[in-house]
């Protein structure tokens, strides 16, 4: 019964995504729009679950290099937080150098990383990577920050070295705010992901949704949308779930 109950209850919840759809199928018919303009959803929906073998591959990739960057981003900006923490003559390098690679457009980094690391997968990595890192680097900052002076006091006393510190204090504060950083942060891993493939990638979501467009093949083109929104939010989910277990181990 319970179980019947949290599937009623799971269904209630996708109320949004129905009106969505009929919202949209509504903003295509009474604009009388053709197909080729704005497909109706259910034509997009019925491409996904009949062609989704052809979507597979793309998503796989997508997903493959949104979590590598994301991995690669966080791990960044974990090293950068902790160099700041670490030395001030290294956070007047580090904090401006962060606050100008975030602040520049990464439509305007695209072509400078394409020129670094090349085009194809790395240049999609590096885009993602790029994306992930400032968060990171905030959050596992603040998290530093946060470790009471009690605390660290009576580290000093025991005699511990700033390295002992971190590693038996600091990054107890700092993993469930670098945790935090990992949930904002994914959906966005896979939006950047798709950004640098449509941009200048041959494989994945990005460069589907450019060669369906392309065709004029606007059911696959809305297509690869949905489903990118789909990955996002699963990502999202994934990350909330290894948060939770993250933060379960920290308390």
């Amino acid at each position: 019964m319970s179980r019947l109950r949290a599937v009623g209850t799971g269904i209630l919840h996708l109320w949004p995504v129905a009106l969505v759809l009929v919202a949209w199928d509504l903003w295509v018919v009474l604009n009388g729009y053709t197909s080729t303009v704005a497909p109706r959803p259910w034509d997009v929906v019925s491409d996904v679950v009949v062609g989704f073998a052809d979507y597979a591959p793309s998503v796989l990739y997508t997903l493959g290099m949104s979590l590598a960057g994301l991995v690669g981003g966080t791990a960044i900006g974990f090293a950068g937080a902790v160099l700041v923490w670490w030395s001030a003559a290294l956070s007047g390098i580090v904090t401006p150098a962060a606050l100008v690679v975030r602040s520049v457009p990464i439509t305007a980094l695209i072509p400078i990383i394409a020129r670094v690391v090349g085009y194809g997968d790395p240049a999609v990595l590096a885009s993602t990577a790029l994306i992930c890192f400032f968060p990171a680097f905030v959050f596992t900052l603040s998290g530093l920050a946060s470790v009471p002076d009690a605390g660290r006091d009576l580290f000093r006393v025991l005699g511990a070295n700033k390295a002992q510190v971190l590693g038996r204090l600091g990054v107890l504060y700092a993993l469930p705010n670098l945790m935090v950083s990992v949930r904002i942060t994914a959906p966005s891993a896979v939006l950047a992901a798709m950004l640098a493939e449509f941009l200048m990638g041959t494989n994945g979501l990005g460069a589907l949704f450019s060669t369906s467009r392309s065709y004029m093949d606007m059911e696959r083109a809305w297509g690869t949308a949905l489903v990118a929104t789909v990955v996002s939010v699963l990502v999202f989910v994934g990350a909330r779930f290894l948060e939770r277990r993250v933060n379960d181990r920290v308390a």
